[in-house]
């Protein structure tokens, strides 16, 4: 079957995969009009926001729904500002307009590519700061009722790279707006890598931004020059006493203490000290720059994608004994799949 609507400028791999319908949502009234029915006749439907967190490895036997509402409401109180974000808004340019209006503390999530209806699915985070920490609810299409729904950011079952939205509420749910709270009492957090060089006292939060931005932009390539999904693999989580067995092989490896006494692992170092780093095979490859991410190199397939993150696990496991998750979701003929389907 050949479908005719290209999905090529709508994933940040640049893959060449199309599908059957390709309809804008640009209100929440129009993401309901649109989604309700496709749901009701059980077809194929999928919810796309900037196409940075999916594989595509095959068409899709479906309609893609392009979420484009747009729309910012600000109000605050004594102690916060509270804004309401239509889901189709950049997240990016969220970051830029909360602290051109001196409302700081998404900084830290600087050019995270996607929408803001996207967030929430795998709670975005980067450089200490998560989703979580800033959410104050979340508004979703229920499509078995077709009702619009509100939860709290702790009803959300926030973790790490996880919500309720990849659990309970998959595929019955579409987020049309988030909540955000910035507390007026601002704290830079610092805790990460390029950040700890900062004075906390003297920082501001417009230098935290370049920051991030400058290391993004030297570390991530530009989905224009090499396709990708950004960061492809979730950095692990291991026991406290897992970590200090690795730590006595591996002195040099790096480990960030949980609350719950867990450790997170830098997955890039894993990947790098696998050998990994700037790996190639065929069409795609681990960057040279940063090994979390890997790159098509030009006329790559979904399936190539998958291979070449297929391996990356393997090899990790083999050396480490750790065992790393793919962050993108990816996409098959009628829906989500895994890397080896």
């Amino acid at each position: 079957m050949l479908f005719t609507h290209s999905l090529k400028s709508f994933n940040t791999f640049g893959l060449a995969q199309s599908c059957k319908e390709l309809v804008a949502a640009d209100s929440k009234a129009a993401i309901k009009d649109i989604c309700l029915p496709i749901w009701q006749r059980q077809e194929p439907m999928l919810v796309l926001g900037g196409g940075s967190n999916v594989v595509f490895t095959d068409d899709f036997h479906g309609t893609v729904v392009r979420i484009l509402s747009k729309g910012i409401k600000l109000s605050q109180d004594e102690s916060f500002f509270y804004l309401e974000v239509e889901a189709g808004e950049n997240w990016h340019e969220l970051v830029e307009f909360t602290l051109d209006r001196n409302m700081p503390g998404l900084e830290n999530l600087a050019l995270i590519p996607g929408t803001v209806g996207a967030a929430p699915i795998q709670n975005i985070g980067a450089y200490g700061v998560e989703l979580c920490d800033v959410c104050d609810w979340v508004e979703y299409l229920d499509l078995e009722s077709g009702e619009f729904i509100r939860l709290t950011a702790n009803e959300c079952q926030f973790a790490y790279r996880e919500s309720i939205f990849k659990g309970a509420l998959r595929n019955c749910a579409v987020i049309t707006a988030v909540g955000i709270r910035l507390a007026k009492d601002w704290q830079p957090k610092l805790a990460y890598g390029p950040l700890q060089s900062f004075d906390s006292l003297t920082v501001t939060a417009w230098d935290i931004f370049e920051r991030v931005c400058q290391v993004r932009r030297e570390k991530l390539p530009d989905p224009m020059v090499l396709g990708n999904a950004g960061s492809f693999f979730k950095n692990p989580i291991i026991s406290a006493a897992t970590y200090l067995e690795l730590a006595l092989r591996f002195p040099s490896v790096v480990g960030y203490a949980q609350t719950n006494g867990d450790v997170k692992l830098a997955a890039g170092w894993l990947i790098e000290q696998a050998g990994l780093k700037g790996f190639v095979l065929g069409k795609v490859a681990v960057h040279d720059k940063q090994a979390l991410v890997l790159v098509n190199r030009g006329g790559a397939t979904g399936q190539d994608i998958c291979r070449l993150a297929l391996h990356v696990i393997e090899r990790v496991e083999a050396v480490f004994g750790v065992t790393l998750e793919a962050e993108p979701r990816v996409i098959g003929l009628i829906g989500e799949g895994h890397l080896d389907d």
